[in-house]
């Protein structure tokens, strides 16, 4: 058996990190099994779904290193949901309701009232024809539910163990809508069986679903696939994820300038009893993915520790796998400085690529009115500070210049002066970068040459 997994994102909005969480988990599993990865949009939400979102949907899964076996469409598919859809109802399985949305919420209510579970009650099967007919002649279009068989449903899920769902507390779904178009849970089971997936892995808001979509893959006579139902995610004060908090989609992760890996690390091994760390390649991270070891309790999605994770690959990117990112901020234009050495001398101050532009800025320019993020803001330098700094430039030494530089200046200063440690470095860093903390010196300093560190001293 070929290994086959799918996700199944509705093309209504950006993916963000509990979507993208979903991805991976499928395509590590597929990945580290040899299998293949579908890619399966959910559109039968017709005024919703959008054309362009599916592109930003598979551009965002590109980014995080998904490339997807099949890629689909259920609004082109719609044949086949109609053939399976007939079959039901022909087994008496589909069945046709006329309920109003407010005759059903008066009737739940009314349970509800006589302290009986709000689930329906079947009242469409004691319908004639003749009330069928009536139903018909008052222009009510009917939708479709699919009756369960009303028993405990049992699966060994890849994640929780032993799961059983009793479909007797449930309502039968609607699984048609008045308008003929379909929900989402007949074409899944539907699509799941043309396409042989094997493993369906999703959050566990889907247990109870998967009681029910068992029944279905069984009144279709296709192959039950093995279930994994993994923890969700939250932010750490506790708010839920969705498509609207956009701070965490993808591509505002992507547009802030966050590695992939350090997303698709983080997504898949937080609440989990695996080490966090930021692995180069999905193919790494898989042999580090288990779902036996996912926790069942909510993990929290911490943008602090998404930080220290990028920062950690971001410092061990080599010049050559960031010089055309660095040419697209203008790193280093027309200045003829060595964009190898720039990069070398910031790498250890970033957290994301694109931040090495402000430090750029502060090569070429100076002091900046908003320091860098891992940089703290300067005072103004005090007097005694002015006729340190005006004493500094006097004893610059001559060009060229080299790491040794910064060295052999500060000790001349230190001998002049007799200012040492913080009193003696202090005052230079924060006239020449505008901040108190940045790249070392020694390999700035050659960056920002005679001309502009004389210009930036008194």
């Amino acid at each position: 058996m070929t290994v086959t997994v799918r996700f199944a994102p509705s093309p209504t909005g950006r993916i963000h990190i509990g979507n993208a969480r979903a991805a991976l988990f499928n395509a590590l599993f597929a990945l580290r099994l040899g299998g293949r990865f579908v890619l399966r949009f959910d559109d039968t939400d017709r005024e919703r779904s959008r054309e362009d979102l599916k592109v930003a949907i598979a551009d965002d899964l590109g980014w995080l290193g998904i490339r997807p076996d099949i890629m689909l469409s259920q609004s082109d598919r719609t044949d086949l949901y109609d053939q399976s859809a007939e079959r039901l109802k022909a087994a008496g399985r589909l069945y046709a309701c006329y309920e109003t949305p407010d005759e059903l919420e008066r009737r739940r209510r009314r349970q509800l009232a006589r302290g009986l579970p709000p689930i329906y009650d079947r009242a469409a099967l004691k319908l004639t024809d003749a009330e069928h007919a009536a139903f018909a002649a008052e222009g009510r279009r009917p939708h479709w539910r699919f009756r369960l068989d009303g028993r405990p449903v049992g699966w060994t899920d890849l994640v929780r163990g032993e799961q059983i769902v009793d479909t007797a507390s449930l309502s039968d779904p609607v699984l048609i809508r008045e308008d003929g178009s379909y929900l989402y849970t007949l074409p899944s089971v539907v699509d799941d069986i043309a396409l042989g997936i094997s493993h369906v892995i999703r959050g566990e808001d889907h247990v109870t679903n998967t009681g029910v979509q068992i029944e279905i893959f069984e009144a279709l006579g296709g192959p039950v696939p093995t279930f994994g139902h993994y923890n969700l995610i939250s932010t750490v004060s506790g708010e839920a994820l969705s498509k609207r908090l956009g701070s965490l989609s993808i591509g505002s992760l992507r547009a802030a300038g966050y590695e992939p890996m350090a997303v698709a690390s983080l997504s898949v091994l937080i609440g989990s009893a695996e080490d966090i760390h930021a692995y180069r390649s999905l193919a790494e991270l898989a042999g580090h993915v288990d779902l036996a070891r996912v926790s069942m309790s909510t993990a929290k999605f911490d943008p602090h520790e998404l930080d220290m994770l990028n920062a950690r690959l971001v410092h061990g990117l080599a010049f050559e796998a960031v010089a055309d990112r660095l040419a697209a901020l203008g790193i280093p234009g027309a200045s003829g400085i060595d964009p190898r050495a720039f990069w070398e001398a910031v790498r250890p101050n970033l957290v994301t690529v694109p931040e090495a532009a402000q430090w750029w800025r502060i090569v070429m320019e100076g002091p900046q009115a908003e320091p860098p993020s891992q940089g703290e803001a300067g005072t103004a330098p005090m007097a005694a500070d002015r006729a340190f700094l005006a004493e500094a430039r006097a004893m610059l030494p001559a060009e060229p210049w080299d790491e040794t530089t910064w060295g052999t200046w500060t000790k001349t200063l230190q001998t002049a002066t007799g200012r040492k440690g913080r009193d003696l470095f202090l005052p230079l860093r924060q006239a020449l970068t505008g901040v108190d903390h940045g790249p070392e010196l020694k390999k700035l300093l050659p960056l920002i040459g005679w001309r502009r560190t004389s210009a930036r001293l008194p």
